[in-house]
């Protein structure tokens, strides 16, 4: 005599929503066009809008060929400071680099934050007291 087999479906739990499309506008900082790149024992970065990072943030410089100071692209430093609302002086040493060269070409020169809060706390031995992120890392500003 055998037994009827009975199979059961269990489902998960139900997200509450099903991966949503990035909203950029949503996000803090955000990525930034070049317009200028003034060159030094520190490099200032104008954009062509006002910049949301803060002091001691990182972020990363892109350069097409076609805009010249090509020694730049994919650089990283530190924001040093903030002289103008379009303006971020960075760590990066570009004395030596070949002049930035305003373009059209398509594909722009762009400044980009580094980080992102949702990878946690960087005290990772974890402090009773206080969660320590990195400075300027991206935050989820959507009204949702």
């Amino acid at each position: 005599m055998s037994l009827p087999i009975r199979i059961f479906m269990v489902s998960g739990p139900i997200p509450p929503y099903n991966n949503p499309p990035i909203e950029p506008q949503y996000y803090q900082p955000s990525r930034f066009v070049i317009s200028g790149i003034t060159l030094g024992s520190t490099t200032t970065i104008t954009t062509t809008a006002n910049v949301n990072y803060v002091v001691l943030q990182q972020v990363r410089i892109l350069v097409p060929p076609a805009y010249g100071c090509i020694e730049i692209d994919g650089q990283t430093g530190f924001v040093l400071s903030l002289p103008n609302p379009n303006q971020v002086v960075v760590s990066i040493n570009s004395s030596r680099y070949s002049a930035f060269i305003s373009s059209i070409f398509p594909t722009q020169p762009q400044i980009v934050a580094i980080g992102d809060i949702n990878s946690g706390p960087i005290n990772a031995n974890g402090s009773q007291f206080q969660n320590i992120y990195i400075p300027g890392s991206f935050i989820n500003i959507s009204p949702n």
